[in-house]
């Protein structure tokens, strides 16, 4: 086996594990919700994130970052309010709302927004597929939201809601910061608009988690926040830009449907979650409907469409 080859193995292995863990950060969230409240959850996270993000850069410029002008700076702002607090605090009040599973379907439709979002830019058009896929992903959502319709479960129905808006924030961003990164690259991109984008959740969640017993948490809750935070949210990302930058993102991207199957598998084993068929059928034609229009592109002609 070639050195190319043995490394493109250990780089898809690297990926089913990743799959595994944020498959599981799903039921890790929620228990860690219930222990220290989503807002004290977000406080503790965007406390912990800086210092990560900085030791990042450390690590990779030493003291001396990188000149920067103004405007790109400005933008590193801005991708940081979209990424972190238009986006992240929802996904997490979402999924505190919702339950494990239907968190991670929902968010999986993430690239029907990235799609529409290129086409409202004419970066992209909507082939005959693109439609089909759209439009069968539409229908599995509802389908796979009837039981809570229905039922008038009204909190986990707005969970998901928030999820969808969360979801196509996190298109927005990543449509937007692809210039950025092209400029500066991904860590550097990634640490400012960490840096930023933690001051605005700070201010925002600090006042609600006031009356979190800090000091009584036990040991468990915190190693389960530490996996949540700096094993999956921030080493995650950063081992999946590896795995991208090796195996290529086309050849990559499918392995992200395999997460809410693990998701559902794991909430259902560790904290009893049940599906009706109903539900897993929903499921399944949501995401087929995703990947027939992620994988189904027509770009214009001379455009620089992105993928999700």
């Amino acid at each position: 086996m070639t050195p190319n080859a043995q490394l493109e193995h250990r780089a898809l292995g690297v990926a089913f594990v990743l799959i595994l863990i944020w498959g599981a950060n799903f039921s890790v969230q929620k228990i860690v919700f219930h222990a220290m409240s989503p807002s004290g959850f977000l406080l503790a996270r965007y406390l912990a994130m800086p210092t990560f993000a900085l030791l990042m850069l450390l690590w990779r410029y030493g003291v001396r970052f990188p000149s920067l002008p103004k405007s790109d700076l400005w933008a590193m702002a801005k991708l940081g309010f979209i990424g972190h607090f238009l986006h992240v605090v929802p996904v997490t009040f979402g999924i505190y709302w919702s339950t494990a599973f239907s968190s991670s379907v929902i968010l999986a439709c993430g690239p029907i927004f990235t799609l529409l979002i290129l086409r409202a830019r004419q970066l992209e058009r909507l082939g005959r597929w693109q439609i089909v896929g759209v439009g069968v992903a539409c229908l599995g959502v509802l389908l796979f939201l009837s039981d809570k319709l229905l039922g008038g479960a009204w909190r986990a129905t707005g969970g998901d809601l928030v999820l969808l808006l969360a979801a196509s924030l996190f298109s927005y961003y990543t449509v937007t910061a692809k210039p950025i990164i092209e400029r500066h690259g991904g860590l550097l991109t990634m640490g400012y608009a960490t840096l930023f984008g933690s001051i605005p959740v700070v201010l925002f969640t600090a006042p609600m988690a006031w009356d979190v017993a800090w000091g009584e948490l036990p040991l468990q809750v915190w190693a389960l926040f530490l996996y949540a935070t700096l094993i999956s949210a921030f080493a995650g990302w950063l081992l999946w830009g590896w795995v991208n930058a090796v195996r290529g993102v086309a050849r990559t991207a499918p392995l992200m449907y395999l997460m809410p199957p693990v998701a559902g598998l794991l909430a259902w084993v560790f904290t009893g979650e049940s599906y009706s068929g109903t539900k897993i059928a929903g499921a399944v034609i949501c995401l087929m409907g995703v990947a027939v229009a992620q994988f189904a592109r027509q770009r214009l002609p001379g455009s620089a469409a992105t993928g999700a």
